[in-house]
């Protein structure tokens, strides 16, 4: 279907602004006068807003005023219409200034241009407010956006520009007493957050959308409490390290999770040093379809790589990446890598053909229970694995190396916590070059990854229970995995070599209370079960161990630790020389 010319899709503006020019010298020659004027002048004025008119409409066009740039009543419409009246009155004065024969006083196009300008703009400002009003008269799910500031805005124009969004936006919620009766879009703050529970039953609303980037869970948690008894679902924007370009989309918008209710937390980093440091660069990322591998991709990928390489042994793993990045799922892409880093060879092999200049290290096995008793796995994988990456690395001249480790490898008591140190070892062995910064960073549970305490959670109490916890005393550190990735980047920014940069993760939560907090989320009747503490775990795991000395980097979540160093010996020779010592 062919689209219809600019002029008929705008012919009712154009016919406006014509039309206003054609009023508007007429009406200037009037107020010059007061009124007292003659009927031939009248006509030479007339004549005069007519060739007006005509100079509007060609240099609008020209200015592309009536070709769909603008949209109708926003401030680039407004500064594109003045400037065109401008363009036009101007031209009108210098035309009498430069005729003294005229008639027509000098001032007559000065006093015009702001008669037109003030009809054009009014007749524009008129026509968005009535679109607005359709606009918030439209059928929708009754939303109340939480935070009047730039994010709540943003969200309320996109749900009034997008007719198919299933919102309808009806009030704002804000604790700034100066946004107090604030209208944004046509829509009023109505109260602050102590008045939530009766506006909401005033409104009939049905939604709350929490539409501030930096909320932390704690606040969340007791909006979400807040809601539940009044059948209000709670919805929320990504966190400001997730959002892109610091741009909300309406698909961005999700409901509340045990996640966000748990390790949301007010993170900033510096935008410029990640941008630099990964922009124009050719990265490998291994585990790159695990959790954090995976979210590690998708950070980068917004940071604008020159290249961007998937290292992973799990086919299916990659096709779930490559569809969240690019949706084709197709595994055409030569950034696709299927390969396993016990495999010496073959890693080289990939090194020299991608030649990468900063290498993201994420894949590990990591379930300790089952590395308890298959310990060999433990030794392959992460062990033998990450020295294989690191001889490549240093081998092919790659300028920065992130080992990504955990929590359990600070004082270790279980194999899995055993091998994660032993990759810090390693990566902190490799002898320091001016030229290259090999760092390890540390940090404890991701909220979201795969396989995680919540995803059993979820699981059991779909299946109607019982939800199953070690110990009642048992805690542990809590982040959203998008947020760890993120401080990750950072931290990978400013390391020196053979540091390892532990992540700041808060207070610890103690388990058996996120278990019953998610059974009371539920709404069933549903018991815990206490199993008793798995071979090799701890009670309380910790990020620093008793025995290392820790300095604060210049981020405030990040601080510094050195572990003793092991130099990187040919891979045959790691578990004679160390593997049996560390499980003693």
């Amino acid at each position: 279907m062919t689209q219809r010319p600019w002029f008929q899709k705008r012919l009712v503006q154009v016919a406006w602004d014509g039309l206003s020019w054609i009023v508007a010298v007429p009406m200037a020659l009037l107020f010059r006068y007061d009124f007292n004027v003659s009927n031939s002048l009248l006509l030479i004025a007339f004549g005069s807003g007519v060739l007006a008119a005509v100079l509007h409409i060609a240099a609008g066009s020209a200015f592309h005023l009536y070709q769909g740039r603008y949209v109708v009543g926003s401030f680039d419409e407004v500064l594109g219409v003045v400037v065109t009246c401008l363009f036009v009155g101007a031209l009108g004065t210098l035309t009498l200034l430069l005729i003294p024969e005229s008639e027509l006083p000098r001032s007559t196009f000065l006093i015009a241009t702001g008669v037109a300008a003030a009809s054009m703009l009014g007749a524009r400002f008129v026509l968005r407010g009535v679109r607005q009003q359709r606009l918030l008269g439209r059928e929708g799910k009754k939303t109340l956006i939480y935070g009047a500031g730039d994010a709540g805005s943003q969200v309320v124009i996109l749900m009034l520009n997008d007719r198919h969004n299933e919102y309808q936006p009806i009030g704002f919620i804000d604790d700034n007493p100066r946004k107090h009766h604030l209208r944004r879009s046509g829509i009023k703050v109505l109260g602050n957050s102590s008045q939530l529970e009766e506006i909401c039953s005033q409104t009939e609303a049905v939604v709350l959308l929490i539409a501030i980037a930096g909320i932390q869970a704690a606040e969340l948690l007791e909006l979400d409490q807040r809601m539940r008894p009044l059948g209000v679902s709670v919805t929320i924007i990504p966190t400001a390290s997730e959002i892109a370009g610091g741009a909300v989309k309406l698909g961005d918008i999700s409901d509340v999770t045990e996640e966000d209710l748990m390790g949301r937390r007010p993170i900033k980093t510096d935008e410029a040093e990640i941008t630099a440091f990964i922009r124009g660069k050719r990265i490998l990322v291994t585990g790159a379809g695990g959790s954090i591998g995976s979210e590690l991709v998708r950070q980068i990928s917004r940071y604008r790589p020159s290249a961007l390489f998937l290292l992973d042994r799990d086919e299916s793993a990659l096709h779930r990446v490559q569809l969240t990045l690019d949706g084709s799922g197709h595994l055409m892409s030569p950034n696709l890598i299927l390969a396993d880093i016990r495999d010496t060879v073959r890693i080289d092999e990939i090194f020299a053909e991608t030649q990468p200049e900063i290498v993201f290290h994420s894949a590990a096995l990591k379930h300790l229970p089952l590395l308890e008793r298959h310990p060999e796995e433990a030794f392959k994988t992460n062990v033998r694995g990450t020295a294989n990456m690191l001889q490549a690395s240093t081998d092919h001249r790659v300028t920065h190396f992130v080992n990504i480790s955990t929590d359990k490898a600070a004082d270790p008591t279980s194999i899995l916590g055993k091998s994660k140190l032993l990759t810090e070892q390693l990566t902190a062995g490799v002898p320091e070059d001016s030229k290259r910064s090999f760092v390890s960073v540390r940090f404890g549970n991701v909220l979201g990854s795969r396989g995680s305490v919540i995803e059993t959670f979820r699981f059991q109490i779909e299946k109607g229970g019982p939800v199953t916890v070690t110990d009642e005393t048992v805690t542990r550190f809590f982040m959203t995995i998008r947020e760890a990735v993120h401080l990750v980047l950072q931290a990978a920014v400013i390391g020196s070599h053979g540091e390892t940069l532990i992540l700041d993760m808060g207070s610890p939560i103690k388990i058996v209370d996120l278990a019953q907090h998610m059974i009371s989320r539920s709404g069933r009747n549903i018991s815990v079960e206490f199993t008793g503490l798995r071979p090799g775990e701890k009670a309380h795991e910790i990020l620093v161990s008793p025995t290392e000395e820790t300095k604060q980097t210049s981020h405030e979540l990040i601080t510094s630790s050195r572990v003793d160093p092991f130099p990187l010996p040919g891979p045959s020779n790691i578990r004679e020389t160390n593997w049996l010592k560390v499980q003693s």
